[in-house]
């Protein structure tokens, strides 16, 4: 008759039950006496002092010379980055902004080239343009969005109107198609 592991013991199992060996005793809070008396815990020395010596803090801090700076053009896939020091305004911004979208030959290809037909924004959903004569360095972001001045996109959005115009009679004669089936359907319901 086989019998199973469990009730054949070796003699060297018998002599090791009740006894942990000695990592387990430490793991399991039974520690060596002289750990426990002791009321100071033993910390690693890796960092004595984390402020910096204050030789170090009474020199300047070096100055900004130049920022990276990522703008998106209206309907442009990605955003165009351009390399100024902190002293330029937001109008040299705009100049360098459509200098370099030109000259990588990104599309849509713009109406105009002159800077004073666009305006900086923060984001495209702000409404509010920023101040041509303030500095970069004052504007505390590095991320904008270039959009034409309202003149030109008042000639864009007239023409998205006509094609939105276009739009809104074709979704007219599919809500009449949809209507139909609807009354459809109620036909085949009780």
């Amino acid at each position: 008759m086989p019998t199973s592991k469990s009730h054949r013991t070796a003699p060297e199992d018998r002599s090791r039950r009740g006894k942990l060996p000695n990592k387990a005793t430490s793991f399991h809070g039974r520690g060596r006496p002289a750990i426990a008396a002791t009321t100071e815990l033993r910390r690693p020395v890796t960092a004595p002092e984390l402020r910096p010596p204050p030789a170090l803090l009474a020199e300047p801090r070096p100055r900004l010379t130049k920022l990276l700076l990522n703008v998106t053009v209206l309907g442009s896939v990605g955003a165009v980055q351009v390399v100024m020091s902190p002293e330029s305004t937001v109008g040299d911004l705009v100049a360098a902004v459509l200098r370099q979208y030109a000259k990588e030959g990104r599309r849509p290809t713009l109406a105009s080239d002159d800077p004073s037909r666009f305006d900086l924004h923060y984001s495209q959903f702000s409404l509010e343009s920023l101040d041509r004569e303030e500095k970069l360095m004052a504007l505390g972001s590095r991320n904008f969005f270039v959009c034409p001045k309202k003149a030109l996109a008042d000639a864009t959005a007239a023409a998205a109107a006509a094609a939105t115009s276009s739009c809104s009679r074709e979704a007219q004669k599919a809500a009449k198609t949809a209507f139909n089936w609807f009354k459809f359907m109620d036909f085949l319901l009780p």
